[in-house]
């Protein structure tokens, strides 16, 4: 019985050996530099994760792959085999990563804060252009045949609009024409006057279009 066991246990080892050469062989063929390769493609790869989950492409933010992308980080830190070049290679990805990773983190606040970096930065512009426009007014006498006074009224009113981020596609200029023909005539009706006083404003972020009798 003794002489079966340690035929036994013989094959064990030898298995385990058998075991143990394998995996030395796998961890001597990958070295440091195919690794660090690995590393740079992995948080490349990572960032255009990032960057459709941003995009609304995925409803959940890689997670998984970015713990995989910080262990792997860490491993290699751990690694005192690395030679200078290697280690320069590594802090260099390794900043890489963590610009992205800041980068992440105020996208990510941002949305949950109810905005992200592209709708503040929107937001930013359209207040700014929104702040340099001044209100402009035009006096009418007759809408059907002052083209140059109504063309200048719908191309400031257009461009307010705009600036604005409100709809100017359903806008047209003969349709705007014919708009301000008949309100002209409405009002020199109504109001007894002989001339109109149209105003293109911006109120609360929003376009103001006003009219009234010019009495001066």
């Amino acid at each position: 019985m003794p002489i079966r066991d340690n035929k036994f246990a013989r094959r064990a080892r030898e298995r385990q050996e058998r075991n143990k050469k394998k995996q030395g062989v796998t961890e001597i063929t990958v070295t440091i530099e195919e690794q660090l390769k690995r590393l740079e493609d992995d948080i490349r790869r990572l960032k255009i994760e990032f960057d459709v989950y941003f995009n609304g492409g995925t409803k959940r933010a890689p997670y998984d792959t970015k713990m995989r992308v910080e262990a792997h980080i860490k491993r290699l830190g751990d690694d005192r085999s690395l030679t200078f070049a290697q280690r320069y290679h590594y802090n260099s990805l390794g900043a890489r990563y963590a610009a992205f990773r800041d980068m992440w983190r105020r996208t990510l606040q941002g949305r949950e804060e109810g905005r992200d970096a592209g709708a503040a930065a929107r937001a930013s512009a359209r207040a700014n252009a929104v702040s340099s426009l001044e209100r402009t007014s035009f006096v009418c006498a007759d809408g059907h045949t002052d083209v140059k006074t109504v063309k200048d009224l719908y191309e400031a009113l257009v461009e307010a609009k705009r600036k604005c981020g409100e709809a100017t596609e359903d806008l047209s200029f003969p349709r705007f024409h014919r708009l301000i023909a008949a309100k002209t005539d409405n009002l020199k009706e109504h109001l007894g006057c002989d001339r109109v006083l149209f105003s293109v404003d911006v109120d609360g972020g929003h376009v103001s279009f006003k009219a009234k009798a010019d009495r001066e």
